[in-house]
């Protein structure tokens, strides 16, 4: 009910008299009341006067389950929200949620992690009341192998989420870095399965945007940037998660369509900073320069070399880099 009341306190322009949300939701006066004093001490502010009744006219930039489901417009993903203070990383949480038997599109949340997950068993910092850090529960009836091609539908709804409510030119760094137009880091995901050999059980995508961090560590800051620093004010992160939710959903349905990414390649190439770039190639033991084309209907990077050469550059194998840099 919180969350219902907090949906309607913000899509109303007027005030809402308390006999008015009673019998919408068919609860006490005194319930009303009780929920309106619990959203002022999560420090929204909310108006209450005789005889008009509640009016919200401001809200903070909370994080909370009640908060979330209150933005969230979806039909599926993110519906159902899993919402922790701390926890050790929500990557880990989605998937005991997946052995518990929860529904596709859970998504986990957590304003602070401490063990926060990055690729390749790298950490992800996770300082508290900053950044976004969640992840979404899937069950798609799909073959194992195709899963990894998820990754990039994560990559398009962040970065179509992050231009929608912030209006910053973000892009994708191929295949799933978001990047600001300084060419510095503002969000990584992190796609992890269950599954046996012709079948998945369940799939997390984890997602970490840096969004009001003003400092990072020695090791990353040179190339981190959070949209609070890139846009010189805070951001309101609920806001934000159910921007890459609708995105996402909308994305997912139709890399479902087809099973692979032929009708998202558009929209994910014109998002791709790489595209039209010189980049550099980094193999195991060996490294090259080529001319990134954009990516194939499986998400492999599409790359020509200097004698013309088209190859096609899967992501588990190697990583990809500008030849002045990161970007």
């Amino acid at each position: 009910m919180k969350s219902e009341i907090l949906r309607l306190l913000k899509s109303s322009d007027t005030y809402l008299s308390g006999q008015q949300i009673c019998e919408q939701f068919q609860v006490s006066r005194t319930a009303v009341w009780k929920v309106m004093e619990q959203l002022k001490k999560e420090g929204y502010q909310i108006e209450a006067v005789r005889n008009k009744g509640y009016r919200l006219v401001d809200s903070p930039d909370v994080m909370s389950k009640a908060e979330i489901e209150s933005l969230i417009s979806t039909k599926w993903a993110g519906r159902h929200v899993v919402y922790y203070g701390e926890t050790d990383s929500t990557n880990t949480r989605a998937k005991e949620q997946g052995e518990r038997g929860a529904e596709h599109g859970t998504l986990v949340i957590a304003d602070k992690q401490n063990a926060g997950k990055g690729r390749r068993g790298r950490s992800w910092e996770s300082p508290q009341g900053t950044s976004i850090y969640m992840t979404i529960l899937l069950r798609p009836g799909i073959m194992p192998v195709k899963a990894p091609q998820m990754t990039l539908l994560m990559a398009i709804a962040a970065t179509q989420g992050i231009r929608r409510v912030t209006g910053l030119e973000a892009g994708i760094k191929w295949p799933n870095d978001i990047v600001s137009l300084t060419g510095k880091k503002l969000c990584g995901i992190l796609t992890e399965m269950s599954a046996e050999i012709d079948y998945i059980n369940y799939v997390v995508i984890g997602i970490g945007v840096n969004v009001n961090q003003e400092l990072f560590s020695q090791e990353i800051k040179e190339r981190a940037t959070s949209l609070c620093l890139e846009l010189g004010h805070k951001v309101q992160r609920s806001q934000l998660i159910a921007a890459i939710m609708e995105s996402f959903e909308k994305c997912y349905d139709k890399f479902m369509e087809t099973e692979d990414l032929s009708g998202l390649m558009e929209e994910y190439n014109s998002l791709l900073v790489n595209r039209g770039r010189e980049v550099k190639v980094l193999e195991p033991g060996h490294e090259y320069e080529a001319f990134a084309m954009g990516i194939n209907e499986t998400g492999e990077l599409i790359v020509k070399t200097a004698d013309g050469q088209e190859k096609n550059i899967f992501a588990g194998e190697v990583s990809v880099r500008g030849v002045y840099g990161y970007v």
